[in-house]
């Protein structure tokens, strides 16, 4: 056992990090936006707070998100991220009793990715920290046999990765990972408007357009939403209205690409574990199993039913929870943390 003292994982995501407390469940959910002083590097605020001030801060202040494609690209503000969300969650004991951490990786990150989130979280305040792969977690988290000789299938579409995996006997059998997610549609709503209504809209903007109208199917009732931002011509505020049909197909090529991917790894999948996947169908989780359609445009691309859970976004995080409850079934060996069995 690793003994007493408080446990928690962490879903590092591009758009959104949770927080889970074994025992307590999921205490923290947070953008993953932090805001600092351009003037001492100082930061102001994280999380929901620093969010708001997205696109709205005076010239001194600036608001970022540190973590780019799944991974850090600021280190020593992912640090200080970590640090407010870990105190957060653990109150005024994690700078007593510090928390062993399980976080999260995406399949596809280097050795050099992955080195620098556990080192992050270390300076954050954790006493241990063990990764493990995000389609993984979100497998485990989703509740679905991984521990049998069966194929599962995952995609995890979070905010800046796609995770693809089989996973049977507690491992992943094949894998892929995409620098795509929720933030490239957002970016490409970002494209349309700036290329079609010579307007630019902010970050918050665009996801906001992405939630309410955005789709990878047609609707059976199309619909349309009123867009401000700023004319690029004249420099004015302006409003136009978009609708549902132009803003799928700006996200047509993002969502080709996840959906190619995911045949990719149909095709690399061995027989047997192709036909226990027909069977079971393709679990997608992430926040951006939300959007409109998408489970039902893999139906169709793959053949394959898929099957979206309750709460795809907390699915990863979830995991992270099931797996500090086997803690027990860990032990420690030459300074490191090791399973004595696979993920089960």
């Amino acid at each position: 056992m690793f003994g007493f003292g408080e446990c928690i994982g962490i879903d590092l995501g591009t758009a959104t990090i949770i927080v889970f407390a074994r025992g307590r469940g999921i205490v923290v959910r947070e953008p993953s936006v932090v805001a600092i002083s351009e003037n001492n590097g100082e930061v102001l605020a994280v999380g929901h707070d620093a969010r708001e001030m997205l696109g709205r801060t005076p010239g001194n202040i600036v608001a970022i998100r540190p973590l780019r494609d799944g991974v850090i690209a600021d280190y020593s503000v992912t640090r200080e991220m970590l640090r407010y969300l870990i105190r957060k969650a653990c109150g005024n004991r994690a700078r007593l009793i510090k928390p062993l951490v399980v976080i999260c990786i995406p399949s596809g990150a280097t050795a050099v990715e992955e080195r620098a989130a556990l080192e992050a979280a270390r300076a954050a305040g954790a006493r241990k920290v063990i990764p493990i792969e995000e389609p993984m977690a979100a497998a485990i988290g989703v509740g679905l046999p991984i521990a049998s000789a069966g194929g599962n299938m995952v995609v995890d579409i979070g905010g800046g990765t796609t995770d693809i995996a089989v996973i049977s006997l507690g491992g992943i059998v094949v894998s892929n990972s995409l620098r795509v997610g929720g933030t490239s549609l957002d970016e490409a709503i970002t494209r349309h408007i700036r290329h079609v209504y010579s307007l630019d809209i902010g970050e918050r903007s665009a996801e906001n357009i992405k939630e309410q109208i955005g789709s990878a199917g047609e609707l059976e009732h199309e619909e349309q939403i009123e867009v401000r931002g700023l004319d690029i011509i004249s420099g004015l505020p302006k409003t136009v209205t978009v609708n549902s049909h132009e803003v799928r197909e700006a996200l047509a090529e993002t969502i080709s690409s996840i959906v190619e991917a995911v045949k990719s790894i149909l095709e690399r999948t061995p027989p047997e574990l192709a036909a226990d996947i027909i069977e079971r169908g393709i679990t997608l989780t992430g926040g951006v199993a939300l959007l409109k359609g998408l489970d039902r445009l893999l139906e169709i691309e793959t053949g394959i039913p898929v099957h979206v859970p309750d709460d795809p976004i907390s699915s990863v995080a979830l995991g992270t929870g099931k797996v500090l409850d086997q803690l027990s079934s860990m032990k420690h060996d030459g300074g490191r943390f090791v399973t004595r069995r696979k993920w089960l």
